[in-house]
């Protein structure tokens, strides 16, 4: 087994034991909300609360399968395409919140998300969630991101090895698609509003540091995802190698749709239902049309990269390129 091999399954272990920790929590959050020994967020009544935490757990709960996935046996036997998607929307995640974590704490950033401390798949914060608890929350995150940030290029190359060799170029030359340009755009307006733009802002006082970090890691990751996508579409520049547009292309991508995703129902809830104490700072029209672009922009650029029209031939690789990640 090559070094690597065996560093990737210690991390992908590594980041499921990171992540048991964050379940056990938000576990015991619902539990304890329902037998009323533990208080709702603020802004959500009781339901509100156990569901979106519910969520939360169902998401850890595939985190951690996951990153089983990634090691054990069995995870090379499965359908491709589940466990590649679960990889995609994991990275979109965790690649946003490790730096964001990072900006926060050398920023100081404590006032927290902006919409009632459900702006992140962390879930909404426990007004009276003692400190230990809140480290491990961020240790499972960094943990998990770590983990995997090892763990999935690690399977990725046993799986499909083909899809990470070659050049730029050797791929056949298309238009540029149309989600390259749409996450672009995204990625500026996030840009103007990190840089204190308030065109398109509602309550421009509601901002925190914790947001202004968020906005730019997230605009980084579209503008650097559109312009990978654009790269290996239009095959230039030709002796580039494809790994390095391929891992912009798929993070950028999966940062899109997963945060996009996460951040589109809660934003439609709170113009449905305009709970206490929930004041976005952006306009919830512009930000419903926003992460709605988003959403399919992401989508959009994976169908790019698995598209066979944009792959390079290579007959090592499997046959198996529903999933196969810029193949």
């Amino acid at each position: 087994m090559e070094r690597w091999d065996r560093v990737g399954r210690r991390a992908a272990y590594g980041a499921a034991l990171a992540l048991l920790p964050y379940l056990l929590i938000k576990v015991s959050w619902v539990v304890g909300s329902l037998m009323g020994l533990l208080p709702v967020g603020n802004g959500f009544g009781r339901a509100e609360w156990v569901v979106l935490n519910t969520v939360t757990v169902g998401m850890a709960a595939i985190g951690i399968a996951l990153a089983l996935a990634l090691v054990r046996p069995w995870g090379m036997r499965i359908p491709g395409a589940p466990v590649a998607f679960c990889a995609w929307v994991g990275s979109g995640f965790l690649v946003s919140i490790l730096p964001f974590g990072v900006l926060g704490a050398l920023l100081d950033a404590g006032g927290g998300a902006q919409d009632g401390g459900a702006g992140g798949p962390a879930g909404p914060a426990d007004p009276a969630m003692p400190v230990w608890e809140g480290v491990l929350v961020q240790f499972s995150f960094v943990g998990m991101g770590l983990g995997l940030a090892v763990a999935v290029p690690a399977y990725l190359r046993r799986r499909w090895p083909g899809a990470f060799t070659g050049r730029v170029g050797d791929g056949p030359r298309t238009a540029l698609p149309w989600a390259a340009v749409v996450g672009s755009a995204v990625g500026l307006l996030w840009l103007y509003w990190a840089a204190g733009g308030t065109a398109g802002l509602a309550h421009p006082a509601e901002r925190v540091t914790d947001w202004y970090a968020l906005g730019a890691v997230s605009a980084f990751w579209a503008l650097a995802g559109s312009a990978a996508v654009g790269m290996i579409a239009r095959a230039r520049p030709a002796r580039l190698p494809r790994l390095l547009p391929l891992v912009f292309a798929w993070v950028g991508s999966g940062s899109l749709f997963a945060w996009s995703g996460w951040k589109l129902p809660i934003t439609l809830y709170v113009a449905w239902a305009d709970p206490v104490g929930a004041r976005p700072p952006e306009n919830l029209a512009v930000a419903v049309v926003l992460h709605g672009c988003a959403v399919l922009a992401g989508a959009a650029m994976l169908r790019t990269l698995v598209d066979p029209h944009v792959r390079a031939t290579d007959p090592r690789a499997p046959d198996d390129v529903a999933a196969r990640p810029g193949a």
